[in-house]
């Protein structure tokens, strides 16, 4: 799974992260590694989504937080993949 959208979305879910720490929870979570530009360029449209927001700080890194309805499209996208493998683990013969 490399979604950096979904991917992002999860790792805000525990909690409010920056940039770095976000990439850094994704690569141990998922060990998919999201450059800067990938990174940034979903937070930025997940912003305007209304998904995620930032959080105000006086530090120079901005963290942001996942939102109402950032959770709610998370819970929905990951019924759809837990729905999609379990199929695929019982075609399979795992399940």
């Amino acid at each position: 799974m490399n979604d950096p959208n979904l991917l992002i979305l999860a790792s805000l879910a525990d909690g409010d992260k920056h940039g770095y720490a976000i990439m850094a929870d994704i690569k141990a979570f998922a060990d998919v590694e999201l450059g800067p530009g990938t990174l940034y360029g979903a937070i930025t449209r997940l912003e305007e989504r209304g998904f995620i927001r930032p959080v105000g700080t006086d530090d120079r890194r901005q963290p942001y937080r996942l939102t109402a309805d950032g959770r709610r499209y998370l819970e929905e996208e990951l019924a759809v993949l837990q729905s999609v493998v379990r199929v695929g683990f019982r075609r399979l013969g795992k399940a």
